[in-house]
């Protein structure tokens, strides 16, 4: 799901940069008067293990790449604005080190496994999983449930940025300056791969990490909440 250069035009990626570098501030800030002092070393370990599960990522028709992003389960421990931050942290290291993600394409990025995601997953966690005790299988399925949805939705946005492009920025002649697919190609090239692969392993992730969790520090589930 990451974007590379080249794919975006100046109309598209601008426009996300200017959303996400004033939205990580006020992520910061919620952060600051959610999450307590002793909880930040979680903030750590979420963007930690984001940055590696998105590392295995496979490339797929259109450009991009599909994988799992871990988003979902740092918003249902930390909270979504936390889960922002994490993910966000992570794209940022991997396009900057590492090649992963192109420069350009950092604010997209960010907002598709960055605030889409945790934003999505979350609530969705919490409308299924709603009062039931800590140690209910309802959490689990819950969290496999908000992992898969929370995947496709984003899937779904990346492939709408690159249809929208040989829209909004074509030569003259009308042949594409940036990514060439149109809404019908690049919408479900992103979306058929996601739903019938990398949202099953976000899912199985998700609800791996709700049971472990359950059976051996159960406390961590309700740091923010459980499903409030």
């Amino acid at each position: 799901m990451h974007i590379p250069d080249g794919y975006l035009s100046p109309q598209t990626y601008v426009p996300f940069y200017a959303f996400i570098i004033p939205y990580l501030g006020l992520a910061a800030r919620k952060v600051r008067s959610t999450v307590r002092s002793r909880h930040v070393p979680l903030l750590a370990l979420g963007a930690a293990f984001s940055f590696v599960i998105m590392m295995f990522n496979v490339p797929i028709p259109g450009g991009t790449t599909g994988h799992a992003v871990g988003g979902v389960i740092v918003a249902i421990l930390l909270g979504p604005w936390a889960a922002s931050i994490a993910v966000s942290i992570a794209l940022i290291v991997q396009a900057l080190l590492f090649g992963d993600g192109g420069i350009t394409a950092i604010g997209a990025n960010c907002f598709n496994m960055g605030v889409v995601i945790p934003f999505i997953g979350y609530y969705t966690y919490a409308l299924i999983a709603g009062k039931s005790a800590i140690s209910s299988p309802r959490r689990w399925i819950a969290g496999a449930v908000a992992g898969y949805l929370a995947l496709n939705i984003a899937a779904v946005c990346t492939g709408i940025e690159f249809g929208i492009q040989p829209l909004i920025a074509s030569a003259p002649d009308g042949h594409p300056l940036y990514a060439p697919y149109p809404l019908s190609i690049a919408v479900p090239a992103m979306a058929i791969e996601h739903l019938i692969l990398f949202g099953f392993i976000e899912a199985l992730v998700t609800a791996l990490v709700i049971k472990y969790l359950q059976k051996t520090e159960s406390e961590l589930l309700t740091i923010h909440g459980g499903a409030q």
